[in-house]
C-alpha cells in the first residue's frame, strides 16, 4: 500500500489533509485524514476487503519469508468482523 499526501506532498499526514491510498491490486481510495474519527462498519469491511485483495499474491508463494505471517494476518482479517473490537481495532501484520 502506498499513501500520498495530496495536500502537503512528502509530509506526514495531518488532520484535514487529503490522502490517496493505492493498494497492490491497483485500487485507490481518496479521503480526508482524521485520526480521531471512528470507522463505520462499512468502511472497516471495505478496508479489510482491500487488504485481503492486496495480499492474495503471497498465498501461493510458499517460499516467501513472511508467508506464514501473511496467512495469519489474512485469517485475522477474515475473523475481524466477528470480534468484540470490530471496527475499532484493525488487525496488523
Amino acid at each position: 500500500m502506498t499513501i500520498i499526501n495530496l495536500t502537503s506532498p512528502g509530509k506526514t499526514p495531518a488532520k484535514g489533509d487529503w490522502l490517496e491510498e493505492t493498494y497492490g491490486s491497483g485500487r485507490k481510495f481518496n479521503y480526508i485524514y482524521d485520526p480521531d474519527m471512528p470507522w463505520s462498519e462499512e468502511d472497516a469491511r471495505n478496508w479489510r476487503d482491500v487488504e485481503l485483495d492486496s495480499t492474495d499474491w503471497i498465498v501461493p508463494v510458499t517460499d516467501h519469508p513472511q508467508n506464514a505471517a501473511y496467512k495469519t494476518y489474512r485469517q485475522k482479517l477474515r475473523d475481524w468482523p466477528t470480534t468484540s473490537d470490530f471496527p475499532d481495532t484493525k488487525p496488523t501484520l
